[in-house]
């Protein structure tokens, strides 16, 4: 009785401490652009003049500039501290152990490889070639080390966590700055999701049971975009002041997606595949700002106090003459181009909840 009352103890001890530590998944394995990047871009070397190695980058939490687009942690920094596993390391980190997650995210990636830059004639907009295809081929070599041989791998990571995105914001960044229309990016929407599915499809047959895919996000509400394509014509802009023709660019291609997640659900039942919604959560703290803790929407907290939205390309954040505003907490645009860290863990919380990601990544 004595044993048997010590198991029972010694059970109840371990599910409190599972209970405690969010220990749901393996690992968590993180593809995307600087949305996520944990310092990819950075392991080598930082290419010369980028500003996110600077202070004010990273003061928030790290004390430090990390090589992340922001004053501290990205979401999947808030998915790895929820779950109890380690903040992901860069996956080109040399010696590094990932065995509980790796970030293949990095800065300026696209869904689509080099070819369809060309094709548009735009190949010039493209600086960093580490597109999803590319990131897909540095975590299978990554997975002789995580997990060994194709069937323990299939075991371990149907235990996991992936994260796929965002992607498609830098494939319309391009053709946007390489003079395409929102209208004409659009129509190159399907092929960018077809990809993205594909790389879903990629995943799951390494092994992976639960995909979170996001959505792009509102550009047409972010300082960077209000700052380069402003217009006197009040009717280029909606009720909260933001760019119409742009969110309806990134509204389109949230729709073909959501309806390729649905298209993919249905093909493999086995697997969670779950559709964040980065747009909705992100577009509701612009409406109401204050219901978040947010006392600016549209300007960037960092900058050098330049114009209605405080972006300049030339005095961004972490160049000579840019500073922080005193309370990055209260601001949802860190720079103009990223969100602050108090946006990016509000954001998380809704993809665990299931408030903005359907299903739930779940508790």
């Amino acid at each position: 009785m004595a044993a048997a009352r010590l198991v029972v103890a010694f059970l109840a001890v371990s599910s409190a401490f599972l209970a405690v530590s969010g220990q749901k998944f393996n690992a968590i394995f993180s593809f995307g652009d600087s949305m996520s990047d944990t310092g990819n871009l950075c392991v080598n070397g930082a290419p010369a003049g980028l500003t996110l190695t600077q202070p004010p980058y990273g003061e928030t939490f790290f004390g430090r500039a990390t090589c992340r687009c922001s004053d501290g942690r990205l979401v999947v920094d808030f998915l790895a501290e929820k779950y109890g596993l380690p903040l992901l390391k860069p996956s080109k980190q040399g010696g590094a152990d990932f065995k509980k997650g790796a970030n293949m995210a990095i800065i300026g990636a696209t869904t689509m490889d080099s070819g369809f830059f060309q094709s548009l004639g735009i190949a010039d907009k493209i600086w960093n070639n580490g597109p999803l295809n590319t990131q897909i081929q540095w975590f299978k070599q990554l997975m002789p080390s995580i997990c060994g041989s194709t069937q323990a791998c299939k075991s371990y990571l149907s235990k996991s966590l992936f994260v796929l995105g965002e992607f498609g914001g830098n494939d319309y960044n391009a053709m946007t700055f390489g003079g395409y229309s929102p209208e004409q990016a659009s129509g190159q929407s399907g092929t960018i999701v077809d990809a993205i599915g594909k790389g879903v499809e990629q995943l799951i047959a390494l092994g992976a049971a639960n995909v979170v895919v996001p959505g792009v996000l509102p550009v047409g509400c972010f300082p960077i975009y209000l700052t380069l394509y402003q217009t006197s014509n009040a009717g280029d802009y909606d009720q909260y002041g933001c760019l119409k023709r742009f969110n309806a660019l990134s509204a389109q291609h949230n729709q073909l997606l959501q309806s390729k997640v649905t298209s993919l659900q249905g093909r493999y039942p086995g697997a969670r595949i779950m559709y964040a919604d980065f747009y909705s959560h992100v577009y509701d703290m612009v409406r109401s700002p204050g219901s978040y803790g947010f006392s600016t929407n549209l300007q960037a907290c960092c900058g050098a106090g330049g114009g209605k939205y405080n972006y300049q390309n030339g005095a961004r954040c972490g160049m000579a003459g840019a500073s922080a505003c005193g309370n990055p907490a209260a601001s949802l645009s860190w720079d103009g181009i990223h969100l602050t860290e108090a946006a990016y863990k509000k954001i998380a919380d809704g993809w665990v909840s299931g408030a903005y990601c359907h299903p739930a990544i779940g508790a």
